[in-house]
């Protein structure tokens, strides 16, 4: 194992034991991830809770719900989610991909390999990596790291990676020592994630994190 293997092993390693699973992505279905990921883009989570609460409420979080639904109706059950516009235009096409790759049908979608299946995403608009690896790893269960803010932050402070990294050097950095481990880039992202949000801040709480003095 390279060098940085053996530390990106000691961080997850810290982070699990010091905070426990995650239990992340919380949804009630596959379809829930693959819209939450759409909608989670330029916003908080807890603004995508409650543009998820309002499409439950109405009845439309499903894939023939919102490819029914008008547009401009659509955008103002996500309005929460900011951007909402946009937003509901990339809902429409994602769903309209969906049918039109798949019928809608999450496991002829789940059985395609992993990487033309992450190309076709990637063609669709709106869908970049980080949205396209969310929707395959947490949605489809497929073996691929996820790479955030807060990853590229946290990397870049333990001297793992340059500040310009780009996304597939830091995914292919832990790929190369995590294997085929989907529930370990699973929890590894969700951990990171965590430590982002409370510790490795824009302006770093070093005192008490999991990975202090690594």
């Amino acid at each position: 194992m390279e060098p940085k293997g053996k530390i990106l092993f000691e961080m997850f390693e810290r982070m699990l034991k010091a905070v426990g699973p995650r239990g992340w992505w919380p949804a009630e279905s596959p379809f829930e991830v693959m819209v939450g990921a759409i909608l989670t883009q330029n916003t908080s989570w807890a603004n995508v809770e409650r543009a998820i609460y309002n499409l439950k409420g109405a009845g439309i979080l499903n894939p023939s719900g919102i490819r029914n639904i008008p547009e401009d109706e659509l955008a103002e059950v996500i309005k929460p989610s900011g951007f909402y516009r946009v937003k509901a235009r990339r809902l429409k096409g994602y769903v309209h991909f969906f049918y039109e790759e798949f019928e809608a049908d999450m496991g002829r979608m789940r059985s395609q390999d992993l990487i033309p299946l992450r190309e076709r995403l990637l063609r669709v608009d709106g869908i970049g990596h980080e949205t396209a690896d969310s929707i395959l790893l947490y949605a489809l269960g497929k073996p691929i790291f996820v790479v955030d803010a807060y990853t590229k932050r946290i990397f870049s402070r333990h001297n793992l990676i340059s500040e310009r990294g780009n996304y597939e050097e830091i995914q292919g950095m832990v790929m190369r020592d995590f294997g085929r481990d989907v529930g370990r880039y699973n929890e590894f992202h969700a951990l990171l994630v965590f430590l982002g949000k409370h510790y490795c801040r824009r302006v770093p709480r070093c005192e008490g994190c999991p990975l202090e003095g690594l």
